[in-house]
């Protein structure tokens, strides 16, 4: 019984520039997969991402390419896995892949999503964190309250090492007391030039940090090593876990890890890395790339299997297309 599977881009307007440490973006391209057979269809959301090489030309040509080595032929979640074992493509691709043929294998049997992965049951509201891009400090106060950021129990602040303090005594006044998570993007150059910058915004009055996520490059190891200890700020793992994480180490560098769907390229390896964290002693947090409504879905799924939730990247988009996720007082449900 054969699999029809289609592949569909979607140009996305955002309703602002989206700016951090490594680039800037007005509009974003994400495809769409469809897997269809008798008595189910599903759908998956592929987020190309620039830090791993991944555009939509290269995920157009990867699909096309798994057509002609059979993926028609597909009919079963292990016949994907070696499939794409043999013939690997994009993580993004991979996980829109996963996703439409769990959606529909699971349609099909007459489950929840969750229930089919054999995940916890989520909880039918779940609050998210609500990100700012980078801007220009004295734009702060006036983009949170067009975008009424204070209903968000968490608020992301993308920064940079020239103007990422500004940008927080600029939140911290506009939203005083707020619960913050910094996401540096790799941008500053080594951990005690990272310390210099926590001691600055330490003093800075109503400046609250929860957590600090992937402030230096991956490939730094012996100064995460040596900034864990130092640190005022938990520190979370985004970039720095790959395929080939070794969880003892990324224990010895962060106290919680960023698992993202659309990076680790499965439900499956999504699930694992989400389990892995908790079962290393880390705090589990689930974000997201920009999506439409159809990749938050998907993340809401497993959103069971984590303790922070970054799923905010719909709220990004200008014009959604699909209405699967509504947002109402920061918290998330699915429709």
């Amino acid at each position: 019984m054969l699999t029809t599977w289609t592949l569909t881009a979607y140009e996305l307007p955002l309703r602002y520039t989206w700016k951090i440490a490594r680039n800037a973006s007005t509009t974003k391209t994400n495809l769409v997969v469809q897997a269809t057979k008798p008595g189910g269809v599903g759908r998956g959301e592929a987020a190309p991402n620039v830090r791993y090489g991944e555009s939509p030309e290269l995920l157009h040509q990867q699909f096309a390419g798994l057509l002609a080595a059979g993926l028609p032929q597909v009919t079963t979640l292990l016949e994907l896995a070696a499939l794409l074992a043999a013939q690997p493509v994009a993580h993004a691709l991979g996980f829109a892949l996963e996703a439409a043929l769990t959606h529909c294998l699971a349609a099909r049997a007459g489950q929840a999503v969750w229930q089919y992965l054999g995940v916890p049951r989520p909880a039918e509201r779940v609050p998210t964190a609500f990100s700012l891009p980078i801007m220009a400090p004295g734009e702060v106060a006036g983009f949170i309250e067009q975008q009424r950021a204070r209903r968000f129990s968490l608020l992301k602040i993308k920064v940079n090492q020239a103007e990422g303090l500004d940008l927080l005594r600029a939140v911290a006044a506009a939203c005083p007391g707020q619960p913050l998570l910094v996401d540096g993007n790799e941008a500053w150059p080594d951990a005690d030039s990272l310390l210099r910058f926590l001691e600055q915004a330490a003093v800075v009055p109503g400046l609250v940090l929860h957590l600090l996520e992937q402030p230096l490059p991956a490939a730094l190891g012996d100064d995460y090593r040596y900034l864990r200890p130092r640190t005022t700020v938990p520190l979370l793992a985004d970039e720095s876990v790959t395929d080939a994480a070794d969880f003892t180490e990324i224990a010895r560098q962060f106290h919680g890890v960023n698992v993202k769907l659309m990076k680790a390229g499965g439900y499956q390896r999504g699930i694992d890395l989400l389990r892995r964290t908790r079962a290393h002693g880390l705090v589990p947090m689930l974000g997201c790339m920009v999506e439409t409504s159809l990749g938050i879905w998907s993340a809401l799924q497993i959103s069971a299997l984590a303790e922070v939730h970054d799923l905010d990247g719909l709220l990004i988009v200008r014009d959604e297309p699909f209405g699967l996720v509504q947002e109402e007082g920061g918290l998330l449900a699915a429709t």
